[in-house]
């Protein structure tokens, strides 16, 4: 990754975090407003940044996969391409990137800049207050643990 970065190619387009750590991550999902996350489906791991992002006030723009397929209805982000399965790599990344330069200019774009007077734009304060409803309560530590012990570890000790 790090030769990627480097190319000219790239023209300082990528960065590269190095020795990426919670820490780090603080300072990002809290001065964000757009978290943007492009893995090829279905190779998203858990996505918890973008879950910490969430929680900040961040809106998600990711692939329909992992935690943000089950988190996403709509009006609390949005989503890059299709939930559906590609005949081959090439095709899903040609119409993923497509949609997603049509979601930046036709949607997120438009939005953030469309702006009262007092230059506040009521349509993106209303989907941050959506992102942080829904994934606030469904994607934390304390559901999390209800859950497990809920499913898991009551059931568990049942059956002892």
């Amino acid at each position: 990754m790090y030769r990627t970065v480097k190319k000219a190619e790239t023209g300082g387009r990528l960065v590269f975090l190095e020795d990426y750590d919670m820490n780090l991550a603080r300072y990002l999902v809290q001065g964000v407003d757009v978290w943007m996350n492009t893995p090829r489906r279905p190779m998203e791991a858990s996505g918890t940044s973008g879950m910490k992002a969430a929680i900040n006030g961040a809106l998600n723009f990711s692939v329909l996969d992992g935690w943000w397929r089950e988190a996403y209805n709509g009006s609390n982000g949005w989503s890059i391409g299709e939930d559906k399965e590609y005949e081959s790599n090439e095709i899903q990344d040609s119409a993923d990137a497509e949609d997603m330069y049509h979601t930046l200019e036709h949607k997120i774009i438009p939005m953030y800049y469309n702006r009262d007077p007092k230059e506040i734009s009521h349509e993106w304060i209303d989907m941050m207050k959506d992102t942080m409803k829904t994934v606030i309560p469904q994607f934390s530590t304390r559901r999390m643990v209800k859950e497990y012990v809920e499913k898991f570890y009551a059931p568990a000790l049942k059956n002892k």
